[in-house]
């Protein structure tokens, strides 16, 4: 049970509550091995709605509680329960969760170990011991009301007052020294660091002074290994590290600040610190020395870092896709939207800042996304994101024109086919202001195939692409006036929202958003759990034993949505599938015609009478939809 509920806490001299689970900041490690799928029961304690979401768990064909609130689920209320299924499928390694709207998430995450089914060796050598790095940032006000007057004036959020290491500040900001996390290491000996950048706004660099680190995992997956003396690390992305403690027996500190390209945008410029301590007879300094980090502005070390990840093809679950069937170009933009009457606003000559793909800001819909796409509720959504950048202009040229600021709102999604390989470059512009944008894809790991700075070439950068060994994450950092290139299998249907890790750059809760939705009649592996209801708290099934009756002859398309609502598992079928539900068995051979057949796209016979629960699972993969039922139900075909 992961209870959501206030606590006190006080950093920098200042006491405060804090949203957090289980009353600890950062929440709970959850450990699981490989393809296992487990439940949490999430309990709101707390004041606000909340979901939580799983950043990098696949969910395959479980799309309904994937976290984004008003896109995959509604939010859990204050006072309720909600019961979460987490179906782990080929991650490996580290990930995290978090909450997922407003800012709730600025103290509401933790880390998601994932191990190697049991019996496998890892693809390096057995660490002694594995340690939690989980940076994050610390607003002396509540959060809340950083995110409210953000919102109600149109400006920039305040930026925070300290970063942390697992929720410490470290020795260089005051009344922090007592409580600095430290790392006891042993010379000689390796130790996992399970990284997580879990900060609202900031992508990092940090590094342990006198020492290497190796990367061998990003995102859920492992890597080639990677040794450099120091790491950059976007929001949402998570690394598997070692640090291998080769050095004299002293205490060396670990580091991390900010790393910022926006001109005229305001970070937070602190260094926060945690200890490397040997152990040992010796005498350590008083004040350890700090590792040398980049600037905060250099580009060249972030991308000369993060473009020198390679995936290890043996551990990837599928390969680079090669042979696109979809192509989609989106810019990414910080724009503005014009102040409404009556209001003052703290935006850009009086504005209010916002962000669009492909000129359009997301508007968050009052139902989700997913429910009005399985229900068929009109007005929710629509599809038609456009796939090419609907102006064009040099998207990175130093003054644009005043009228490419404004773009046009609304809640847009683009169809994909299920199993189209997909290739989606970002193209980053310097409309109002150009800044690094990490972006991440729920449902899916991707390949980064390349990045570049300034316009993307259609012609000439795909001849540059990395499509031997590139780095699978779901998340990427698209860099300031510049662009990356992603490659991915749409084999997981739902709505899947691309979101912008950066929540400076968000207006109502998302900024970039653009949902990926599969029809569910395009092949097999569709969604085989049906929505749940509104979060209540958790109740034992409808009970199926009753009689329920239909009209012997019965079209599924007609079957009315208030009668499957009477199911915890709703009956997916196709139009021409027809059925008969009772718990007594099927009607005379008569009721519903010759044989029981199938006649789309080819004919397949069945016994006359059969349970659902004993057609084989091969019968239903030869068909374009799965039908979904339930033991008891049952079902013919003609």
């Amino acid at each position: 049970m992961l209870q959501v509920r206030e606590a006190q806490y006080t950093r920098l001299c200042s006491t405060k509550n804090i949203l957090t689970v289980n009353g600890n900041f950062p929440g709970p490690t959850i450990k699981v091995h490989r393809g296992e799928t487990i439940f949490v029961d999430v309990y709101n304690k707390g004041n606000y709605n909340i979901t939580l979401h799983w950043h990098g768990v696949k969910q395959p064909r479980n799309p309904w509680t994937d976290g984004p609130a008003y896109i995959t689920q509604c939010p859990i209320q204050p006072g309720k329960k909600f019961r979460q299924k987490l179906v782990f499928s080929f991650e490996e390694g580290t990930i995290w969760w978090h909450a997922h709207n407003n800012w709730i998430r600025a103290t509401v995450y933790g880390a998601i170990y994932i191990y190697p089914t049991k019996n496998t060796p890892l693809p390096f050598p057995k660490p002694d011991a594995e340690i939690p790095i989980i940076f994050g940032e610390w607003w002396l006000n509540d959060v809340n009301e950083v995110f409210r007057q953000s919102m109600e004036t149109g400006a920039a959020p305040n930026i925070s007052d300290a970063l942390t290491i697992n929720g410490q500040p470290g020795d260089l900001f005051p009344c922090s020294m007592p409580e600095t996390f430290k790392l006891n290491v042993e010379q000689g000996k390796t130790y996992h660091l399970r990284v997580v950048n879990s900060a609202m706004n900031l992508i990092l660099f940090f590094s342990v002074s006198q020492h290497n680190l190796t990367v061998v995992g990003a995102d859920g997956m492992y890597t080639k290994p990677l040794t450099r003396d120091f790491i950059c690390i976007s929001p949402g992305q998570t690394m598997d590290v070692l640090l291998h403690a080769n050095q004299e027996p002293n205490h060396y500190y670990l580091a991390a600040r900010a790393y910022s390209t926006g001109v005229g945008v305001a970070f937070d410029n602190t260094t926060t610190t945690a200890r490397v301590e040997y152990s040992g007879n010796y005498t350590p300094p008083s004040s350890p020395s700090l590792p040398s980090l980049p600037d905060f502005n250099d580009t060249q070390a972030a991308f000369g870092f993060i473009t020198s990840l390679r995936s290890s093809p043996t551990r990837c679950p599928v390969p680079v896709p090669i042979n696109i069937t979809t192509q989609i170009v989106t810019t990414i933009s910080v724009n503005t939207l014009p102040c409404p009457n009556g209001r003052t606003c703290l935006g850009p000559n009086g504005t209010i800042f916002a962000a669009s793909m492909n000129n359009i800001s997301f508007q968050i819909p009052s139902i989700d996304i997913l429910k009005a796409y399985y229900y068929h509720i009109n007005g929710v959504f629509k599809t038609g994101f456009p796939r090419f950048p609907p102006f064009l202009f040099n998207f990175t040229a130093d003054s644009l024109p005043l009228t490419l600021n404004i773009p046009k709102q609304g809640t847009k999604v683009s169809v994909l086919n299920y199993g189209a390989t997909v290739e989606i470059v970002f193209q980053g512009t310097n409309i109002v202001g150009g800044i690094d944008h990490p972006i991440h894809l729920h449902g899916f790991s991707f390949y980064v195939v390349g990045y570049g700075l300034g316009n993307f070439n259609r012609s000439r950068d795909p001849m540059n692409f990395n499509l031997v060994d590139p780095p699978y994450v779901n998340t990427v950092i698209v860099p300031i006036n510049g662009w990356a290139a992603i490659r991915f299998v749409a084999n997981n249907p739902g709505t899947n929202p691309f979101t912008s890790a950066l929540d400076r750059s968000s207006r109502s809760a998302f900024g970039l958003l653009e949902d990926l939705v599969y029809p569910s009649d395009r092949r097999t592996n569709t969604t085989d759990q049906q929505p749940e209801e509104e979060h209540v708290e958790v109740v034992d099934e409808t009970d199926l034993s009753e009689t329920v009756s239909l009209p012997s002859r019965h079209s599924a398309k007609d079957v009315p949505s208030v009668f499957l609502k009477r199911f915890p598992s709703r009956v997916v079928t196709r139009p021409r599938m027809y059925l008969w539900i009772s718990s007594k068995g099927f009607p005379p051979e008569s009721s519903l015609g010759q044989g029981c057949t199938f006649g789309f796209p080819e004919k397949v016979s069945l016994p006359s009478c059969h349970s659902a629960k004993d057609v084989p699972l091969d019968f239903f993969k030869r068909f374009p939809s799965r039908v979904v039922t339930r033991p008891r139900m049952y079902l013919r075909f003609s």
